[in-house]
Protein backbone atom coordinates (compact mmCIF):
# COMPACT_ATOMS: atom_id res chain seq x y z
CA UNK A 1 0.00 0.00 0.00
CA UNK A 2 0.78 3.71 -0.81
CA UNK A 3 0.60 6.74 1.51
CA UNK A 4 0.22 10.34 0.07
CA UNK A 5 0.41 13.42 2.15
CA UNK A 6 -0.90 15.97 0.42
CA UNK A 7 0.24 19.48 1.98
CA UNK A 8 -0.94 23.03 0.91
CA UNK A 9 1.99 25.40 1.51
CA UNK A 10 2.24 27.35 4.47
CA UNK A 11 0.84 31.23 4.75
CA UNK A 12 2.48 33.51 2.36
CA UNK A 13 2.67 37.41 2.46
CA UNK A 14 2.16 40.09 -0.62
CA UNK A 15 4.43 42.73 1.28
CA UNK A 16 6.01 43.99 -2.42
CA UNK A 17 2.93 44.37 -4.48
CA UNK A 18 5.46 44.18 -7.90
CA UNK A 19 6.62 40.72 -6.88
CA UNK A 20 5.71 37.77 -9.06
CA UNK A 21 3.60 35.49 -7.21
CA UNK A 22 5.91 32.28 -8.30
CA UNK A 23 8.32 34.30 -5.92
CA UNK A 24 6.45 35.15 -2.82
CA UNK A 25 8.02 33.97 0.36
CA UNK A 26 6.37 32.74 3.22
CA UNK A 27 5.68 35.26 6.09
CA UNK A 28 6.79 34.71 9.92
CA UNK A 29 3.33 33.02 10.79
CA UNK A 30 3.78 30.77 7.29
CA UNK A 31 7.44 30.00 8.78
CA UNK A 32 5.91 29.42 12.51
CA UNK A 33 3.09 27.41 11.03
CA UNK A 34 5.66 25.02 9.05
CA UNK A 35 7.74 24.31 11.73
CA UNK A 36 4.57 23.19 13.89
CA UNK A 37 2.83 21.29 11.22
CA UNK A 38 6.41 19.30 10.48
CA UNK A 39 6.55 18.33 14.26
CA UNK A 40 2.83 17.12 14.50
CA UNK A 41 3.18 14.87 11.85
CA UNK A 42 6.90 13.34 13.55
CA UNK A 43 4.81 12.97 16.78
CA UNK A 44 2.57 11.11 14.35
CA UNK A 45 5.27 8.94 13.32
CA UNK A 46 5.20 9.91 9.57
CA UNK A 47 9.10 9.54 7.99
CA UNK A 48 8.49 10.08 4.23
CA UNK A 49 10.46 8.42 1.94
CA UNK A 50 10.38 11.32 -0.74
CA UNK A 51 9.64 14.44 -0.66
CA UNK A 52 7.74 16.43 -3.68
CA UNK A 53 7.23 20.43 -4.16
CA UNK A 54 6.44 22.93 -6.30
CA UNK A 55 9.02 25.05 -7.78
CA UNK A 56 6.86 28.02 -6.23
CA UNK A 57 9.27 30.01 -3.57
CA UNK A 58 5.96 29.49 -0.78
CA UNK A 59 5.93 25.43 -1.41
CA UNK A 60 9.38 24.54 -1.58
CA UNK A 61 9.89 26.92 1.48
CA UNK A 62 7.33 25.10 3.30
CA UNK A 63 9.20 21.86 1.87
CA UNK A 64 12.37 22.72 3.37
CA UNK A 65 11.22 23.38 6.43
CA UNK A 66 9.43 19.83 6.93
CA UNK A 67 12.62 18.61 6.11
CA UNK A 68 14.21 20.19 8.12
CA UNK A 69 12.61 18.81 11.15
CA UNK A 70 12.55 15.23 9.79
CA UNK A 71 16.09 15.39 8.71
CA UNK A 72 15.44 14.95 4.70
CA UNK A 73 18.29 16.08 2.64
CA UNK A 74 16.97 19.70 1.39
CA UNK A 75 18.87 18.14 -2.17
CA UNK A 76 16.34 15.71 -2.62
CA UNK A 77 13.24 17.25 -2.06
CA UNK A 78 12.00 16.84 -6.04
CA UNK A 79 10.88 20.01 -7.79
CA UNK A 80 8.21 19.52 -10.55
CA UNK A 81 6.09 22.43 -12.33
CA UNK A 82 3.20 20.72 -12.74
CA UNK A 83 2.52 21.35 -9.01
CA UNK A 84 2.81 24.73 -9.24
CA UNK A 85 -0.59 27.34 -8.90
CA UNK A 86 -1.99 26.64 -12.05
CA UNK A 87 -1.48 22.92 -12.11
CA UNK A 88 -4.67 21.20 -13.33
CA UNK A 89 -5.64 17.48 -11.45
CA UNK A 90 -4.48 15.58 -13.99
CA UNK A 91 -1.01 17.14 -14.11
CA UNK A 92 -0.24 16.19 -10.70
CA UNK A 93 -2.51 12.67 -10.79
CA UNK A 94 0.87 12.56 -13.68
CA UNK A 95 3.57 13.45 -11.37
CA UNK A 96 2.30 10.87 -8.17
CA UNK A 97 1.84 8.26 -11.42
CA UNK A 98 5.78 8.83 -12.07
CA UNK A 99 6.83 8.14 -8.36
CA UNK A 100 9.07 5.76 -8.24
CA UNK A 101 7.91 2.46 -7.23
CA UNK A 102 10.35 1.85 -4.22
CA UNK A 103 8.59 4.75 -2.49
CA UNK A 104 6.34 3.88 0.17
CA UNK A 105 5.12 7.62 1.03
CA UNK A 106 5.84 10.93 0.10
CA UNK A 107 4.71 14.48 1.00
CA UNK A 108 3.22 16.37 -1.79
CA UNK A 109 3.57 19.95 -1.67
CA UNK A 110 1.62 22.53 -4.11
CA UNK A 111 -1.51 25.39 -3.94
CA UNK A 112 -4.71 25.72 -3.91
CA UNK A 113 -7.03 25.33 -5.45
CA UNK A 114 -5.23 22.20 -7.07
CA UNK A 115 -3.91 20.64 -4.55
CA UNK A 116 -7.40 20.41 -3.20
CA UNK A 117 -9.41 20.09 -5.84
CA UNK A 118 -6.70 16.58 -6.13
CA UNK A 119 -8.03 15.75 -3.02
CA UNK A 120 -11.48 15.23 -4.11
CA UNK A 121 -10.44 13.25 -7.42
CA UNK A 122 -8.40 11.32 -5.48
CA UNK A 123 -10.57 10.66 -2.30
CA UNK A 124 -13.85 10.08 -4.99
CA UNK A 125 -15.42 12.68 -3.59
CA UNK A 126 -15.37 16.46 -2.66
CA UNK A 127 -13.48 17.82 0.21
CA UNK A 128 -13.36 21.53 1.57
CA UNK A 129 -10.79 23.64 0.61
CA UNK A 130 -7.39 22.89 2.20
CA UNK A 131 -6.05 25.38 4.86
CA UNK A 132 -2.54 26.77 4.05
CA UNK A 133 -0.24 24.33 5.95
CA UNK A 134 -3.25 21.97 6.37
CA UNK A 135 -1.87 18.45 5.47
CA UNK A 136 -4.32 15.73 4.35
CA UNK A 137 -3.09 11.81 4.76
CA UNK A 138 -4.27 9.51 1.63
CA UNK A 139 -4.01 5.74 1.93
CA UNK A 140 -4.14 4.56 -1.65
CA UNK A 141 -5.77 1.44 -2.75
CA UNK A 142 -3.09 0.72 -5.34
CA UNK A 143 0.37 -1.24 -4.84
CA UNK A 144 1.84 0.78 -7.75
CA UNK A 145 2.07 4.48 -8.00
CA UNK A 146 1.63 4.23 -11.65
CA UNK A 147 -2.41 2.80 -10.85
CA UNK A 148 -3.16 5.66 -9.40
CA UNK A 149 -6.97 7.13 -10.32
CA UNK A 150 -9.67 9.10 -9.33
CA UNK A 151 -10.95 7.32 -6.44
CA UNK A 152 -8.14 5.14 -5.54
CA UNK A 153 -7.80 6.95 -1.81
CA UNK A 154 -9.28 6.56 0.94
CA UNK A 155 -8.92 9.71 3.14
CA UNK A 156 -6.96 9.15 6.77
CA UNK A 157 -6.24 12.02 9.25
CA UNK A 158 -6.04 16.04 8.34
CA UNK A 159 -4.34 18.02 10.21
CA UNK A 160 -4.54 21.69 10.93
CA UNK A 161 -2.49 24.42 11.74
CA UNK A 162 -5.80 26.28 13.91
CA UNK A 163 -6.81 22.62 15.91
CA UNK A 164 -3.98 21.11 16.40
CA UNK A 165 -0.49 21.66 16.72
CA UNK A 166 -0.94 25.16 18.90
CA UNK A 167 -2.77 22.86 21.27
CA UNK A 168 -0.34 20.42 21.36
CA UNK A 169 2.15 20.15 24.03
CA UNK A 170 5.95 21.10 23.58
CA UNK A 171 8.63 18.40 22.58
CA UNK A 172 10.97 17.97 25.38
CA UNK A 173 14.47 19.45 24.78
CA UNK A 174 16.39 17.03 22.90
CA UNK A 175 13.86 14.38 21.71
Amino acid sequence: MKRLYLVRHAMSGWKKSRMADFRRPLNRQGVKEAGEMAECLLDKGVRPDLMVSSPAVRALSTARIFGNVFGYPESGIVQRGELSKEGAVEDIASVVRALPESTGSVLLFGHNPSISEFASWLGGEERESMVTCGVLCFDLKVSDWADVEKGAGAAGWYEVPENHCRKRAPRPPGS
